[in-house]
């Protein structure tokens, strides 16, 4: 079991590119710098790993990663301190304890999900059967915003289906995803789960391999249609969760105070920092002072500051990039006629990339604030006076991972849920994402589904055997 020095030192490097904490500055560690070569030596060992990990009968792969499960909840505080450390998320509310958590359900339940021989014909005259195969070796990008659970939503399904992996996690966040794979390996055999550390170029150098059989990547939609064109070349399977601009629609007979703090946390989960958060409200005209309010009162009670504070549930923005387009989308807001509720007032000499969180109501729908995903602690809330519209308008973007619909009539509720273009609708709630349940964007938030039976179809390769 490690303690987080031990972790950490099993994981850095004397001499290495430099990781600090987002909240303070300070330096954390250093991380190797991966080269080409070595991408290329990780798919080799991958190669060379993955057909006597496929030979393993499907309890025997199980049994290998119900121990990793069991490796991960016996390191999750050192694991949690350094995700807090580096990622910035705090150690309590929906963070990053709650985040290695579910590392180990994330592990556990792919694990324990039945994908038996399906017979798809038997009529006397034919008899089909379907069976999922291993791909090979899969290439798993990772984002830096949850880069513990994603890893693991990408590798652990790879692995069960007798896939090999070779992850790359994001640059922002090397340590996180350093320390993740390595209490895998602990218990996994040698080859089956390798990973780089690097930029772009070395993603770029997975995604172009024909070695590798599938891609998965979590990120911006931009990097994903790259990632189509330069996977071409020996047609790999993708899967691709891209960007969102999530919509919630209030409808005029719900309850605001009991609302108030669902719409809280499916906004402002993990600071903001959600492909999948609630990122623009539209409220009717009936509620939109009481409902506006009462979101003002819950987030009024909820700190902010460093993660090791078991105090704070919010923290800071993960890097100065993120920081800059949050701080960009603010000031278009507030140049405009929108009235700031709460927020909007960072301190740029601090240290850390803490933006405060920031409610902005009477905003015009065409603001860029609305229209483009902040991920960030902001919540844009839109009046509207006809439902028609506010569904057209919550449509009216080329994403669609997730949306919301928050009324006291579940039938209703439904009945607006499914008129929204996203992968996902929940109805009073945001981002309630369950293991079991599948969950893929639509448009261009990307293709490909993940989690439960659809989750491990997705890393296999289909075959028909008739006769």
């Amino acid at each position: 079991m490690h303690t987080y020095d031990t972790l950490l030192e099993a994981i850095t490097v004397d001499d290495g590119r430099e990781i600090f904490d987002p909240a303070t500055g300070d330096l954390i560690g250093r991380v190797p710098e991966h080269t080409a070569a070595d991408v290329d030596a990780a798919i080799e060992r991958a190669e060379a790993a993955q057909k006597s990990w496929a030979a393993l009968s499907d309890d025997e792969r199980v049994a290998y990663l119900n121990r990793a499960a069991d490796a991960i909840d016996e390191n999750a505080e050192a694991l949690a301190e350094l995700l807090s450390r580096e990622q910035g998320k705090p150690l309590n509310g929906p963070n990053a304890r709650f985040e290695v958590g579910g590392c180990a359900a994330w592990t556990r339940v792919p694990a324990g999900t039945p994908l038996p021989v399906e017979v798809v014909v038997d009529d006397g005259e034919t008899y089909a059967e379907m069976h999922y195969r291993p791909l090979g070796v899969v290439g798993a990008i990772t984002p830096w915003n949850w880069p513990m659970m994603i890893a693991i939503w990408q590798i652990v399904p790879s692995l069960r289906m007798g896939n090999t992996v070779v992850s790359k996690p994001s640059e922002h966040t090397p340590l996180s995803g350093l320390a993740i794979t390595h209490v895998l390996n602990s218990v996994l055999p040698e080859g089956v789960l390798n990973t780089v550390v690097g930029g772009g170029k070395l993603g770029a150098r997975i995604v172009e391999s024909e070695r590798i059989a599938k891609i998965m990547f979590t990120g911006s939609t931009r990097t994903g249609k790259r990632i189509i064109e330069a996977s071409s070349g020996n047609i790999k399977r993708l899967t691709l969760e891209l960007g969102g601009n999530d919509a919630g629609i209030v409808l005029d007979d719900a309850d605001p105070k009991a609302i108030a703090e669902g719409l809280f946390w499916g906004a402002f989960i993990n600071t903001g920092q959600t492909c999948a958060a609630l990122k623009r409200l539209y409220v009717p005209d009936s509620l939109y002072d009481e409902v506006v309010e009462a979101l003002a009162e819950v987030a009024r009670s909820m700190p902010m500051g460093h993660g090791l504070d078991e105090q704070n549930v919010l923290g800071p923005l993960q890097n100065q990039m993120q920081f800059d387009v949050v701080d960009r989308l603010v000031k278009a807001a507030t140049a405009s006629d929108a009235r700031v509720v709460i927020g909007a007032d960072p301190d740029y000499d601090a240290p850390g990339y803490f933006y405060p969180t920031t409610l902005i109501a009477e905003i015009d729908p065409r603001n860029d604030l609305v229209r483009e995903e902040q991920f960030g602690p902001v919540l844009p809330i839109i009046r509207y006076t006809d439902l028609e519209d506010a569904i057209a308008q919550a449509n009216d973007l080329e994403v669609g991972l997730g949306g919301s619909v928050w009324s006291s009539d579940r039938e209703r509720a439904r009945e607006v849920a499914a008129r929204i273009q996203a992968g996902t609708v929940w109805i009073n709630s945001h981002g309630t994402i369950n293991p079991f349940v599948p969950f893929g964007g639509a448009k261009q938030s990307g293709y490909g589904q993940e989690f439960g039976v659809a989750g491990l179809k997705a890393v296999a390769q289909p075959q028909v055997i008739q006769g």
